[in-house]
């Protein structure tokens, strides 16, 4: 039984003893009825909107889900070769969305010079260096921390691959 329809028994049950409202008992039992009637009905709506709310909430979680899936597979769909976190997460990805083949970054970030860079480790010392494609097709540095030599070899499929 629902809170409205157990005040309105509870309100039957005063009628049916014919409380006498002229009383101060029956006075005072008579507003408590009516009062407790009144938060019943708050009551009743407060649930009705709670139940609304929480429909929209799971309509509006279903549409994130879908944007969100959308968003995911924009970026797997990503298949540009450049390795800068500008436009995709995808190593593998090989689309003009960044990184032209002409060696410079047209990138959608809007920074040229901080896109397109590989991080190499320096098997000497370990300290991580961040070389752009310039740099990389010289063949070889020294490590700016231990001096020791860095050489860079690419195979023609390698060459392949960033041409195609």
């Amino acid at each position: 039984m629902e809170l409205t329809e157990r005040v309105a028994y509870l309100r039957g049950l005063a009628e049916g003893m014919k409380l006498d409202t002229e009383t101060n008992e029956g006075k005072l039992i008579s507003v408590i009825i009516d009062i407790l009637e009144d938060i019943a009905l708050e009551i009743s709506d407060i649930n009705e909107n709670a139940l609304d709310i929480g429909e929209e909430l799971d309509a509006l979680s279903s549409d994130l889900a879908d944007v969100e899936e959308y968003l995911c597979d924009l970026e797997e769909d990503c298949d540009c070769d450049c390795d800068c976190d500008c436009c995709c997460d995808d190593d593998d990805c090989d689309c003009d969305c960044c990184c032209d083949d002409d060696d410079d970054c047209d990138c959608c970030c809007g920074d040229d010079d901080d896109c397109c860079f590989y991080e190499v480790k320096c098997p000497q010392c370990g300290d991580e260096l961040a070389l752009d494609e310039e740099v990389l097709e010289l063949g070889a540095i020294d490590c700016p921390n231990c001096g020791a030599t860095l050489e860079f070899e690419f195979d023609e499929d390698d060459e392949e691959e960033d041409e195609e």
